[in-house]
């Protein structure tokens, strides 16, 4: 398992090869910084939670209009099955109409200045796409 913030580029493209038109829904696992820190080194008292949470405001703000949904977001309270309790600090699923308003997010203005928030809060994430075709 890697705590990374970006995919690769080989990443992207096989998410974009995989899209079928439909929803898709993606698994966020978020590990925060004890305290922000900004690439262009400003100065901040915020802590790494406290910057993703800037990113998350803009991210909805952005985002709702295009379709796109939070499902669920909460910390990590704990493992009921395995290990890895201190992996991750909270987790969100959020639903997307396609996979192509996610790659036009990626690539957004509005959306690459609020990645700076993201950037500056999170330690890593683990982002694992869903699909909805999957039945208990």
């Amino acid at each position: 398992m890697q705590n990374v913030l970006q995919p690769t580029g080989d990443q992207v493209r096989a998410f974009r090869d995989r899209q079928t038109g439909d929803p898709i829904a993606m698994l966020n696992l978020l590990k925060f910084k004890e305290k922000a820190v900004y690439e262009d080194g400003r100065a901040t008292d915020l802590s790494g939670r406290e910057a993703y949470g800037l990113y998350g405001q803009a991210f909805k703000e952005i985002m709702s209009p295009k379709g796109v949904k939070i499902l669920y977001s909460g910390d990590v309270r704990g493992a009921l099955i395995g290990m890895g309790d201190d992996l991750w600090d909270a987790v969100a699923i959020i639903q997307y109409p396609s996979t192509q308003v996610m790659l036009d997010m990626l690539r957004n203005e509005e959306y690459q200045l609020a990645q700076q928030h993201r950037a500056a809060g999170l330690e890593g994430q683990l982002l694992i796409e869903c699909g909805a075709d999957f039945q208990f």
